[in-house]
């Protein structure tokens, strides 16, 4: 059976202040609070910001989550709503893990 997750992707919206670092943003600090929500349910496996310039970063849910639910959660994100993060879900498929 395929493993194929529905991969949540942020990277800085239209509220984003320039000069400024992720956690420097005020919108941020309610985005990791509503991911470790669903780290604490069960339902992410993996999440973090990326540490290059372009900033952003990824989530990714524990297997079987579907991608309605997925959708649902991720723009319900504090930080997606007032405009600090834009949120992209994709999905993808796990060729390879231990």
């Amino acid at each position: 059976m395929k493993d194929i997750r529905h991969v949540v992707f942020h990277r800085p919206g239209p509220a984003w202040l320039q000069g400024k670092g992720m956690f420097e943003q005020p919108g941020v600090a309610k985005h990791v609070e509503h991911y470790r929500q669903w780290h604490a349910s069960g339902m992410l496996e993996l999440g973090g910001p990326h540490v290059d310039e372009a900033g952003g970063g990824m989530m990714v849910p524990v297997a079987g989550v579907s991608e309605a639910e997925v959708r649902r959660f991720a723009t319900a994100d504090p930080a997606v709503q007032d405009g600090t993060l834009v949120v992209e879900v994709r999905p993808w498929l796990i060729g390879m893990s231990k």
